[in-house]
Parts: structure tokens; sequence; C-alpha cells
């Protein structure tokens, strides 16, 4: 997978090397995680109103949120996920996959969100192209002000979360919350990867934690087991999602930034 960089000054030591980054282990060593405090599901999402989740490319739902999906739609929540690209920018050209990746993982997020309790109907996909959101922003930003309600709940990438995809994803979703007055609750993803729990850059104190029954974390982990285009070795290439990236999201907690 090439390396991905965020798209301001503060860009480089935001950078994302997939091969290395700050381990699980280290965060687990950490006062930081155990230090969170606790927030409850109806803190998050109170009842009426919709979960929408933001993934810039089809994983990062059930990645960042997964659990909190899983625990919504187990109490009969209203819950939309939006891909905003079909993630086809994950292999290289040459791969025998590339032609078909955007309907390929299009199915891998179909069949992860079942495991969550979602059915095919909550899951709508944008089309933009993989890579290029920044450049599609106000496409992004005239799709969302059609279908988000000021009752909505939007659960978007952090805004410095190093891909910029994710990162642009974040801005129009804040955008939204500034025009629509639908809350935004922003998601650490690949932040976990280039950030170090001494990182004075990260929000701690907007962070808070949910945990996850052993259910819905079990759940979790079978969802993001069907994505087999990028936890698995495509023609002897490492995987796009490597165990020390997989290793951030089987926590029996998930983090946001409120």
């Amino acid at each position: 997978m090439e390396t991905l960089t965020a798209r301001d000054t503060d860009a480089p030591s935001r950078h994302i090397d997939i091969e290395t980054g700050t381990s699980e282990h280290a965060w687990q060593a950490c006062d930081r995680l155990g230090a969170l405090p606790a927030v409850e599901l109806y803190e998050l999402v109170p009842s009426r109103c919709r979960a929408v989740i933001l993934a810039p490319h089809p994983d990062d739902e059930t990645l960042g949120c997964g659990g909190l999906i899983g625990s919504l739609t187990a109490l009969g929540r209203q819950v939309v996920v939006v891909a905003v690209s079909d993630g086809e920018g994950s292999h290289p050209q040459e791969s025998t996959l590339y032609a078909r990746l955007p309907e390929i993982r299009a199915h891998e997020s179909a069949n992860a969100l079942r495991h969550l309790g979602l059915e095919n109907a909550a899951l709508q996909r944008m089309g933009i192209p993989d890579g290029e959101v920044t450049a599609h922003l106000p496409a992004l930003k005239q799709w969302l002000r059609a279908r988000l309600q000021p009752t909505d709940i939007l659960f978007a990438p952090w805004r410095l979360d190093g891909h910029p995809d994710h990162e642009a994803v974040g801005h129009a979703a804040s955008e939204m919350e500034q025009e629509l007055g639908c809350k935004l609750i922003e998601v650490p993803i690949w932040t976990w990867h280039w950030a170090r729990p001494d990182d004075a850059r990260l929000p701690w104190g907007r962070a808070r934690s949910l945990h996850l029954t052993p259910s819905v974390e079990q759940n979790k982990r079978l969802a993001m087991r069907c994505y087999r285009s990028q936890i698995g070795e495509d023609e002897g290439r490492t995987p796009v999602l490597p165990a020390n990236v997989l290793a951030h999201f089987v926590r029996p907690y998930e983090v946001f930034f409120l």
C-alpha cells in the first residue's frame, strides 16, 4: 500500500506508513485509554435520532464504529452508513482484483453490516473516486445537504486523522453541523497508527470510550473479517490492513471525540 499523507502544514508528522506505526501494545501500556471517561449509548445517539456513519472507504464504518452500529441495531435504532467512495484505490492497477474492487468492497460492506444487524438498505454509496474526496467536496456537501436532517447524529473521521480522504470527510461533516445543526462526533481511525500515547495534538479532553458488550464485540470481529480484499494477501502483497493495524480495532470499547 502506498503511504498516505494529510493535506496541511502539519501533515508530515501525521504521515501514514503501513509498515510502521504505534503498536497496540504501546497504546494499552499507557494510562490514557484506561482513564478515558465512559459515554453511554443514549448520550451519543439520543432516542429518536438517526445515526449517520460517514465512511470515506468501505470498512471505515466497521473499524471505527462497528461496535456502535451493533449496539444501536440491537436496540432497534435507525442507522445509515454512507460509503463516500468505493475504495477502488486500495490495490494497484496491475492487481487481478483492481477492476472488480468497487463491487467487491460493496459486497464486503454489505456482509459486514449484516453481522452488525443492518440490511443492504442501510448502506448508501456515493461513488466519489477513492483518493479524490478533497477535489469532490462540493458534490459531497451537496449530497449530504439533500439527505441529512437536523436531528441526525453524524459520525465521521477526525478532521486530523491523517488520511486525506478521512480529513476531507471530517471537514465536510463539520460544515454540515454548522449549516444544518446535526451534531458531529469524530472518530479516530488512522490516528491510532501515526499518533503516540503522549501526543498532545489529540483532543484528549473530548475523548470518550463506549463500552461494548461481549456479543457486540464478537460481531464486530466477525464484520471485520468480511473485508477479505483488505486483510488478505493479494498475489503475495502485504495486506492493505495488516494485523498491526487491525489490532487497534478489536478493543472492548470504541473511542469518540465529542
